[in-house]
């Protein structure tokens, strides 16, 4: 009985993540590198920062908006690209990048 509970929700677990991490992979440019390998939850995905680039592999629809590149300038300062299948407008991302500075200070 255990065992045919834990299949239902597993089931039930992957049918709901299908669209919850519908958006596949984002690829974010910084404007600068990181000092060295960093790890960074924006927009509902972990991203994973080398040198000027960001990527994250389990999305949700939320990453790529304003507000979840936002959440990664806060961490990792300015981007100039950020996107996969879908991307952001320049002015979108201009007004992400609006905060960079104002996050690198407070840090």
């Amino acid at each position: 009985m255990k065992l045919q509970t834990l299949a239902a929700v597993a089931a039930l677990s992957l049918a709901f993540a299908g669209t919850a991490f519908a958006e596949g992979k984002v690829t974010v440019t910084l404007q600068a590198p990181v000092a060295a390998k960093t790890k960074v939850l924006a927009g509902g995905a972990v991203f994973t920062c080398e040198g000027v680039t960001c990527t994250a592999l389990a999305t949700s629809d939320r990453t790529v908006t304003t507000a979840g590149c936002k959440d990664l300038v806060k961490s990792v300062g300015a981007v100039s690209a950020f996107g996969g299948a879908k991307s952001l407008s320049d002015a979108n991302l201009a007004k992400c990048n609006g905060i960079a500075g104002q996050s690198v200070a407070a840090n």
